[in-house]
């Protein structure tokens, strides 16, 4: 196992930066490598590896979503107002819609199938597009209209609402009922995750302040309450829905507002612990895709993704409207809102892994997803900020 894991990294590594020269995202080189190094191809790990893959998947997004917590201000979210708000879940909403009308057309699946996909493939990627927006905080371009805020604060949000959703679907796919009492357990598991992360993070923060420990030893006491709350979603499933991975994203968030001093030390640590998740997370999604299905599935999946893309372009449209916002910066959002990766990596194979039998087309559509996507996403801000935003050092 340890073979594997030294060729993960290694490989993941050596490929990531082979992209990065081309100009492009790092993590379509580590799911390549997760691909060439599969069962499917060379099949160089280990069977132990693959076998605890989704626990390793789930502790990147654990990693993911306490690190967008910590980094997240509320106040972004006030200053830009009622458009932030509305990026938080009108994007996925149209791109969910779109799934649920054109999959069951082309590739036959029933409409509760379809509604996983498009859970699946509607989230953002704060992996990408954060840094990015940061860069242009930086440089104070599109500063006048907080643009860079306005996409950060949205996609930070966008991925909770859209993992609910998707949660609450693969339950009802589980169960085998759709009725509104099942949809009705979506805001209560919204509430209660709110509530959970909330409590635990004012005890956090008291322990923190009582007791001298130094940020190495806090973060391993966050990363095991934020294991205990995804425990105690499994623990309550039949008795009330609670979100743990909100849980573990309010934690994060009360810990900023309640001291930004740590949160932003703590933000650092888990930057330095991203990297290393970053690496396993995307080479073992890509080590969990079958190369013959996913050629087989190619083309309809593809048509489906552009066209729920088109959709969360619409969306974004949607929510900039009667804003400040000229039509170069409009359209600069909705580029910018496009790029998928983390949230499809960690939780694509998920379906699969439950035993439903659209497993193997999810998880296809969120690989692809990810290598289309990701690439246009991150190229599109790179090379049209300059044209489409103000520059407010002129």
């Amino acid at each position: 196992m340890l073979t594997s894991l030294a060729i993960i990294f290694l490989l993941g590594l050596l490929m990531g930066s082979i992209f990065n020269k081309l100009k492009l995202p790092s993590l379509i080189g580590m799911i390549f490598t997760g691909i060439l190094i599969s069962p499917y191809a060379f099949n160089l790990l280990d069977e132990k590896i693959l076998s605890i893959s989704p626990d390793l998947r789930q502790l990147a997004l654990v990693i993911i979503l306490t690190r967008a917590g910590l980094s997240l201000d509320i106040k972004d979210l006030k200053k830009v107002g009622r458009p932030a708000i509305l990026m938080c879940f009108v994007p996925a909403c149209f791109e969910i819609l779109a799934v649920v009308i054109i999959a069951p057309k082309i590739l036959g699946v029933t409409v509760l199938e379809a509604a996983i996909m498009g859970a699946v493939v509607a989230a953002v990627s704060p992996a990408i597009i954060v840094p990015r927006m940061i860069n242009l905080i930086e440089k104070k371009i599109g500063k006048e209209n907080s643009i860079p805020q306005l996409i950060m604060a949205g996609a930070s949000v966008d991925d909770i609402f859209v993992i609910v959703l998707f949660t609450a679907f693969t339950g009802l796919a589980k169960g085998g009922d759709i009725s509104l009492s099942s949809f009705a357990q979506i805001p209560i598991s919204i509430i209660m995750g709110i509530l959970a992360g909330v409590f635990m993070g004012i005890i956090l923060i008291k322990l923190f302040k009582k007791v001298n420990l130094n940020d190495s030893i806090k973060i391993i006491i966050i990363l095991s309450v934020s294991f205990l709350l995804i425990e105690l979603q499994n623990q309550l499933e039949n008795i009330i829905p609670l979100s743990g991975l909100l849980a573990i994203m309010s934690m994060g968030i009360l810990i900023k507002g309640k001291d930004e001093d740590i949160a932003v030390r703590l933000s650092s640590k888990y930057n330095e612990l991203w990297m290393a998740a970053e690496i396993v997370l995307f080479v073992l999604v890509g080590a969990t895709v079958n190369i013959k299905y996913a050629l087989q599935a190619g083309i309809p999946v593809v048509i489906i993704i552009l066209f729920a893309l088109v959709f969360r372009m619409i969306g974004v449209y949607v929510c900039l409207i009667k804003t400040k916002l000229s039509r170069k910066e409009r359209l600069f959002c909705m580029i910018a809102y496009t790029p998928k990766a983390t949230v499809q990596a960690a939780i694509g194979s998920i379906p699969l892994s439950m035993g439903l039998d659209c497993g193997n087309l999810v998880l296809t559509v969120a690989v692809l997803a990810i290598l289309i996507t990701a690439p246009f996403g991150s190229i599109g801000i790179d090379s049209t900020y300059k044209k489409l935003l103000c520059n407010d050092n002129k």
